[in-house]
């Protein structure tokens, strides 16, 4: 864990070098697919994470796992995962089946140094990773068309960095961002895929559900959300 926000953002630089870019990642409807979230207790520092393994034909829930932290990373715009990615990594770990594409509910390349989350947990396990967020962060974006599967290109400058993605017809679009390994085509083929009845994949829903309900246990207190918005 780094001492401070410099050399929070110095591993992230090294870091990054490592992204895979060039993979069009596993076909949606097949193999795994995990949601991973995370709840705060931020009075007591207590982080906790949730790990959802779904078939990714059926949605069956084939393992899920948690884990309990302490937060030992101060709250800094841009590097949020450094608060999450250790108690993430605990409960990825202890899943009794490999996790296949992870879906994190936040960041990969849509990212001001293009390092979220997803980028930051697919390049520390090797796996497939996506963003999945519920708000653009920093950057500009055109309304996509009113139906399911509409989207438009999310932008910094001239660079996509990822999508707008509506998931359902007339409902807020989700920020769909590569993490590692995975086309950003393909990210968004998954999240429509796993998005089929709500505005959130099913995987991040589990996931929410089940972090948020081992807080409670851990520490018999209502959770906080986890993504403020700046991955």
């Amino acid at each position: 864990m780094p001492a401070d926000e410099a050399g929070a953002r110095a591993i992230q630089e090294t870091l990054r070098a490592r992204m895979v870019l060039d993979e069009p990642g596993p076909p949606p409807g097949t193999g795994r697919v995990t949601g991973v979230d995370v709840a705060y207790d931020d009075e007591r520092d207590v982080v906790v994470a949730a790990a959802v393994v779904l078939d990714g034909a059926t949605f069956e829930v084939l393992a899920e796992t948690t884990a309990v932290g302490r937060v030992t990373f101060p709250y800094v715009p841009g590097l949020l995962a450094f608060r999450e990615i250790p108690t993430v990594l605990a409960a990825l770990e202890s899943l009794p089946v490999d996790p296949g594409l992870v879906v994190c509910d936040g960041y990969g390349l849509a990212h001001p140094r293009r390092f979220g989350l997803a980028s930051h947990l697919g390049v520390l396990t090797g796996l497939p990773a996506i963003g999945v967020a519920k708000n653009p962060f920093t950057f500009s974006y055109e309304q996509p068309g009113p139906h399911r599967g509409d989207w438009s290109p999310l932008l910094d400058g001239e660079e996509e960095v990822g999508r707008a993605l509506r998931t359902q017809d007339g409902v807020k679009p989700v920020f769909v961002s590569v993490g590692h390994r995975v086309g950003l085509d393909n990210a968004c083929a998954h999240t429509l895929r796993l998005a089929r009845d709500f505005r959130q994949p099913e995987t991040t829903r589990r996931a929410d559900a089940l972090c948020r309900k081992a807080l409670r246990e851990a520490t018999g207190r209502v959770p906080v959300p986890a993504e403020y918005g700046d991955g």
